[in-house]
């Protein structure tokens, strides 16, 4: 960077100003938009105990088991506001964008790792997975440390750097199961390290030299005829490389570089935690992802949209991410590989699983960062950071928005608050609730809940969700004989409804219908409450 704003921060540490935007962008409006369906069951799973917790995992949701233990200690001690569920998001991604900057700096220089940090501050994805209480920021923060430990490790191969590579892949995998794709791009990396060498994977440590677009000095060379001295170079695993020949080189197969076997014995820990959840998760998915669809080519195109929650965003961070690969050469397989073969991977088996979800992929995005920030790096520092402003402005529209509602599409907002006020302001001693649908994503009496104070009486309720194992609760077989006695009943029904009682289904809704007249309709964005009384006897 040039002129007065690289003198300003050039002494400090290169993770702190993406680091310190990233917090102020996602503290920004956090507790503005309403809990969403999805944090909705982060909040009912992380207020149980370990042992319900674990009963949970056994029903549903065993993928994200380890999410909600973690989130439980944070509620006994943070709360359950929904600031508060949303702060180790917020936390999670201010640290992303630190780590991002660093890895940037160790591949290549200080300047792309500013910028990549600074590009991954401004995007409406930061913002939307940064103030969520799921466990996507949390794996996108691990996602970047375990590959800048990887880098770490293959450069200066040593147990200790190893095992902390280990304890980041295995809690990338507790994290978010999905995220473990990104282990194919270690792979990659690693194999070529141990083939070719560390300058072939593009890993080896930069050179400090002359600008981009600068003349190199000539460098003085021996006199003609005369024989170079060969020069020891450090091998991997810290042994001495034999004079004349370049270090990389006794990587290859039946040489001394331990590396790739290190690597390996460094995954047997996460897969050794990981691979009961699973087992476990797998038995799940019909249930857990029922509402997902298979994969399709032109899903590939939506994608940079969805994980940056601008569509137009999304364009312009991966049209300067190809300029950046072009330009970093063979330095840009680590992040190339990393943001393309889990995208591949998990398309390749959401066309036969259900399985291909946008948001599971967050966890790629610091890698698209990471080649923009090489072709900000190739420009002047004010052009450069034009670029990083004109995102952030772009997506102004979106940022506004995801802090209204984090449901989508978000012109269909859900007012569970708005609904939940309505029955606050109504209630009386002795009356009941009902909802409709009681086994929808939409969790109805997890939103409302959250926001009443004192509900009232579930009546239809034979075994709530806890007691169960399960998101859900279990409803009487009878609803009629479980309406006796109750003379006024509070209907929550998703979507809105001119007419609540009128689409209500099966025994549920003939029993309303019989007993119960509609006194007063409220409708709220995206839910109906109609407060019903019961008919006079004749």
């Amino acid at each position: 960077m040039g002129g007065l704003s690289e003198k300003s921060i050039r002494g400090l540490p290169v993770w702190f100003p993406p680091a310190l935007l990233t917090l102020a962008v996602t503290l920004t409006g956090l507790g503005s938009a309403q809990l969403w369906r999805d944090e909705l069951a982060t909040w009912s799973a992380a207020t149980r105990s370990p042992g319900e917790l674990a009963r949970l995992a056994g029903t549903i949701d065993a993928a994200t088991g380890p999410y909600y233990l973690l989130m439980h200690g944070w509620v006994t001690v943070a709360g359950d506001s929904t600031v508060a569920l949303r702060l180790p998001a917020a936390l999670a991604m201010t640290v992303a964008a630190g780590l991002l900057a660093v890895l940037g700096e160790r591949l290549v220089d200080r300047r792309i790792g500013l910028f990549a940090g600074l590009l991954f501050a401004v995007l409406p994805g930061t913002s939307r997975y940064g103030q969520e209480a799921r466990p996507y920021a949390l794996a996108t923060a691990l996602a970047v440390l375990a590959t800048l430990l990887l880098v770490t490790a293959l450069r200066r191969p040593g147990w200790a750097r190893w095992v902390g590579y280990a304890a980041a892949v295995a809690a990338l995998g507790l994290t978010h199961l999905i995220a473990l794709t990104l282990l194919a791009a270690h792979a990659l990396v690693v194999l070529i390290t141990w083939w070719r060498g560390p300058a072939a994977a593009g890993i080896t440590a930069p050179v400090a030299g002359p600008a981009p677009g600068a003349r190199r000095a000539p460098v003085a060379g021996p006199a003609p005829g005369a024989r170079r001295a060969p020069v020891a170079g450090p091998a991997p695993d810290g042994e001495a490389a034999p004079a004349g020949r370049h270090p990389g080189v006794i990587g290859g197969p039946g040489g001394r570089d331990r590396r790739l076997w290190r690597w390996v014995v460094a995954l047997v820990p996460a897969a050794l935690v990981v691979t009961p959840l699973l087992l476990r998760a797998r038995t799940q998915r019909s249930r857990q992802l029922s509402w997902v669809s298979p994969a399709r080519l032109d899903d590939l195109s939506a994608l940079p949209g969805g994980v940056a929650q601008s569509s137009v965003v999304g364009g312009l961070v991966v049209g300067v991410a190809a300029l950046g690969a072009a330009r970093l050469g063979r330095r840009a397989l680590l992040p190339v590989s990393a943001l393309l073969l889990p995208v591949a991977l998990l398309f390749a088996a959401g066309a036969v699983v259900p399985l291909w979800v946008p948001r599971y992929l967050v966890f790629v995005v610091p890698f698209a960062c990471l080649l923009a920030g090489a072709a900000l790096a190739g420009v002047s520092a004010p052009a450069a950071l034009a670029v990083v402003v004109l995102a952030g402005l772009l997506g102004l529209p979106d940022q506004t928005a995801l802090r209204r509602t984090h449901e989508w599409p978000r012109s269909a907002p859900v007012d569970y608050a708005g609904a939940a006020r309505v029955i606050t302001d109504g209630q009386r001693p002795g009356d009941a609730v009902v909802y409709s649908p009681r086994d929808s994503w939409l969790f109805l009496d997890l939103g409302i809940g959250y926001h009443l104070d004192d509900p009232p009486r579930d009546v239809l309720v034979t075994e709530d969700e806890v007691r169960r194992g399960d998101l859900w609760a279990a409803e009487c077989a009878q609803p009629a004989q479980c309406l006796a006695g109750t003379s006024r009943v509070w209907l929550v029904v998703a979507g809105r409804r001119a007419e609540p009682l009128a689409g209500l289904q099966g025994p549920k809704g003939d029993a309303l219908r019989a007993d119960f007249t509609v006194a007063q309709v409220w409708q709220r964005p995206g839910l109906t409450v109609a407060l019903l009384t019961r008919r006079s006897a004749s």
